[in-house]
């Protein structure tokens, strides 16, 4: 009954204290009031059972106690709130755009290119708010794993799917830029944001990866472009007879191409060389990209005394009815 409501005035609830002297006050005077009347014998009393009234005769006290503790609930000003807030907010359309050639199982990241941009692209997806993002994977051409979406948990889900080999081996950065257009180019968001992440240099797909730069400009599409791969040379996995033996490859990436596109659309290149660079890298996108709320709050009140103070109101009329009608008491 009292569930999710406060008081105004709490205080209020000390006047309960009363009580037990009202009760002492009632049957310390009604001792003292009792007539003594003499009578030569009790024989005539005697098998007589209590009528009604005799049994009823302490009701209407316990009735106007029951109207004060009512009356005194009702002045504690019983109220409830109800809050929430109005969310206004210009969402950011993002196409994470990610490299699954096979030279992303190199091991200068842990436990690989590929497993550490899908685990830090989860947590930049993770600290996004209504914001659409979709996924698409590419090597020697592109594929949409994932469109445009506000469920993130299933976006997490297909993320993890995604691992080299699914595509023919080859780095179609061109490719990728014009599968992440397509996903971003009919969108009515006031900002619109691709992610290219990619170890190697463009060797494949039909469309030259500035082109594709340019189209995504015509489009208001910014393309954020990282460069994953450590400097020199990196570990690299090769299935043998005898079990997996590592070698070491050389780190090509075409930064100058990655630099061009990112600047070109009015984003910015960036090197990861490690997970914690690439952690750092994906954070400062996040920040420069965050969604404009605004947040108004609100709460109602609503009160709840008048029950309380007409169920006081309505105990006191019954008893003042009992004591001066049917349970009056004689002198």
């Amino acid at each position: 009954m009292l569930k999710g409501i406060t008081f105004a005035y709490p205080y209020m609830f000390l006047l309960l204290l009363v009580i037990p002297f009202l009760l002492f006050w009632y049957y310390y005077s009604l001792k003292k009031k009792q007539n003594k009347v003499s009578f030569s014998t009790f024989r005539v009393l005697e098998g007589r059972r209590r009528g009604l009234r005799e049994r009823l005769t302490d009701v209407p006290v316990f009735l106007r106690l029951l109207s004060v503790i009512l009356l005194i609930v009702a002045l504690a000003r019983p109220q409830s709130f109800n809050s929430g807030e109005n969310v206004y907010t210009e969402g950011v359309d993002i196409a994470l755009v990610l490299d699954v050639s096979t030279s992303m199982l190199a091991e200068d990241f842990k436990p690989n290119r590929l497993e550490a941009a899908k685990k830090i692209t989860g947590e930049f997806i993770s600290n996004r708010v209504t914001d659409r993002i979709g996924l698409v994977i590419f090597s020697r051409d592109a594929f949409t794993q994932c469109p445009l979406t506000v469920d993130y948990n299933v976006l997490q889900n297909l993320l993890l799917d995604v691992k080299s080999g699914v595509i023919e081996d080859g780095t179609a950065i061109g490719n990728a830029i014009a599968n992440g257009i397509n996903r971003l180019k009919d969108s009515k968001s006031k900002s619109k944001v691709m992610i290219l992440l990619t170890d190697g240099v463009s060797n494949a797909g039909e469309i030259d990866p500035l082109t594709g730069a340019e189209i995504a400009k015509h489009y208001g599409i910014r393309i954020y472009t990282i460069g994953v791969g450590t400097t020199g040379e990196a570990p690299y996995p090769v299935p043998t007879p005898f079990g997996v033996q590592y070698q070491m490859v050389p780190v090509q990436i075409d930064e100058n191409v990655l630099k061009t596109i990112a600047s070109e659309t009015g984003a910015k290149y960036f090197r990861a060389t490690g997970n914690r660079k690439l952690e750092q890298i994906y954070n400062e996108i996040d920040k420069l990209e965050k969604s404009r709320i605004e947040v108004t709050s609100y709460r109602t009140k609503k009160e709840h005394f008048i029950p309380w103070l007409l169920a006081g109101l309505f105990v006191f009329m019954l008893e003042l009815s009992l004591s001066y009608g049917y349970l009056r008491r004689l002198p």
